[in-house]
């Protein structure tokens, strides 16, 4: 057999040349600085006072390492679904700009490395807990419940939601309910989040096969499930204050966020011709940061001020 015919057998796509910005695309940066955010605050949470620079610096970029892994797994496991989807067509490996074996070499070596970060600077139990969500997220949600079930974003948003535990976890040591807590609400605002944004690409995830709720149920059916999920949503906000995590300036900043995202999700539900699901799914992007950004200014208001601008509900209870 000649050369030429040998060649002919190769596959050329083996030979492209990746650029830099071909692997950070693989990295979703902007969903990943969305999780650090949240990671920072489970952190400042964790600690009477300010954290450790060094430990915030390694474990931001061990967990970050981590979650770039996870979505360049997903762009691997994804590729023949993005081929038929518009919204993502132009991702790396439908354009061909990088290969499914770069990817994958691309994902081990970073997740490797930023499991290994956390095991030898932050501590174990986070490095594990980082793990998992890496395998769940990359694999479960994607691989498998992503495929099968509607209920995929529900179950699959446990990982998704890890990161103010992870902070929290990075900073203690040890699983505690507020930590808890702040994953919680991630998980629940997850699928309000996702199913407006599925709801938009409705006609893509069918084209593609892909059994997303408006796809599987309908639309009317979805739009219930959305201001379910953003009551619930609403109600778990609330929780901080109660159990003391946070005061009156959180209260009153979360207030304002939860009745704006409650008169979307009611709009989005009683539909009509104006209804954009898409500024739904924008608002709650911005939704989701500033309320940690709120639990983190209400943090340093505390510790620069005390009760005296604090209050938290155990001194509203107690004055009444």
């Amino acid at each position: 057999m000649s050369t030429r015919s040998l060649l002919s057998q190769v596959d050329l796509r083996s030979y492209v040349h990746a650029g830099w910005r071909d692997y950070l695309a693989l990295c979703k940066l902007r969903v990943v600085a969305v999780m650090l955010l949240t990671l920072l605050v489970g952190m400042f949470l964790a600690s009477p006072g300010v954290p450790s620079p060094v430990l915030m610096l390694f474990t931001c970029i061990g967990v970050g390492l981590a979650a770039c892994s996870a979505a360049a797994v997903n762009h691997v496991l994804d590729e023949h679904i993005d081929r038929k989807m518009q919204r993502t067509q132009g991702r790396p490996l439908p354009q061909g700009k990088i290969t499914q074996w770069q990817a994958s070499l691309f994902a081990l070596i970073i997740g490797s490395a930023g499991i290994a970060v956390l095991l030898l600077t932050v501590n174990s139990l986070t490095a594990w807990l980082t793990l998992a969500s890496l395998i769940g997220y990359a694999f479960f949600y994607t691989a498998v419940l992503k495929r099968e079930t509607p209920q995929n974003i529900v179950i699959g948003g446990v990982a998704g939601a890890a990161p103010p535990l992870l902070g929290w976890v990075a900073v203690s040591g040890v699983i505690q309910a507020e930590g808890v807590l702040l994953m919680l609400i991630i998980f629940a605002w997850t699928p309000p989040h996702f199913w407006a944004l599925c709801l938009a690409r409705k006609d893509d995830y069918a084209r593609a096969g892909v059994p997303m709720l408006p796809v599987t149920h309908g639309e009317r059916y979805t739009r219930l499930q959305i201001l379910l999920y953003t009551l619930l949503t609403v109600l778990l906000t609330l929780l901080p204050y109660f159990s003391s995590m946070s005061g009156l300036i959180y209260l009153l900043a979360v207030s304002w966020l939860n009745v704006r995202f409650l008169r979307m999700a009611w709009h989005l539900y009683r539909g009509g011709p104006d209804v954009d699901p898409m500024g739904l799914f924008r608002f709650s992007i911005r939704y989701i940061m500033w309320l940690f950004v709120w639990l983190l200014i209400d943090h340093f208001l505390f510790l620069s001020f005390g009760s005296a601008i604090y209050l938290p509900v155990s001194l509203v209870t107690a004055g009444g």
